[in-house]
């Protein structure tokens, strides 16, 4: 299967039903994605496939044949973050930071079809990513102020 994850083309060789977290993970060394709950119920794995937020434990390979696929890692990069991870380091969401890849990812998603989102687009969009550590007052501010920066941008 050929997939281009984060702009570079991948070529795998593995079983159709494989989750494309494990070859995000195992295979390709990119381990932005998290493991959570392996149901598409956490958001930790949360990845883009052709522009939309999936949870790749849930997104079987076979499935993904050509797909482009977008990771934390090829959001932005040290020195150039993307508005959204900047207004997370800036609103300093992350305590533990372990969902935080794929809390990013759907606050991006969101962003992209919702650009002035309200507190409760941003709660009903970022509802299906689960933060154990309780920063949600802290991902709506960083997902408003990165609607802003983006706004201005």
């Amino acid at each position: 299967m050929r997939l281009i994850v984060n702009g570079t083309e991948h070529t795998v060789d593995v079983e159709p039903q494989m989750p494309l977290l494990w070859v995000l993970r195992d295979i390709l060394n990119i381990t932005g994605p998290k493991y959570g709950c392996g149901i598409a119920q956490c958001g930790a794995c949360t990845v883009h496939i052709d522009g939309m937020a999936v949870r790749s434990c849930q997104a079987m390979i076979g499935d993904l044949d050509g797909a482009q696929v977008m990771t934390i890692e090829g959001l932005g990069q040290p020195g150039s973050l993307h508005a959204v991870q900047q207004a997370w380091v800036d609103t300093q969401v992350a305590q533990c930071g372990y969902c935080q890849g794929g809390q990013i990812m759907q606050a991006v998603s969101l962003l992209d079809t919702n650009p002035d989102p309200t507190d409760d687009d941003i709660d009903a969009a970022m509802s299906g990513n689960l933060c154990r550590c309780g920063t949600y007052p802290r991902i709506r501010a960083a997902v408003h102020a990165a609607a802003a920066k983006l706004k201005g941008a």
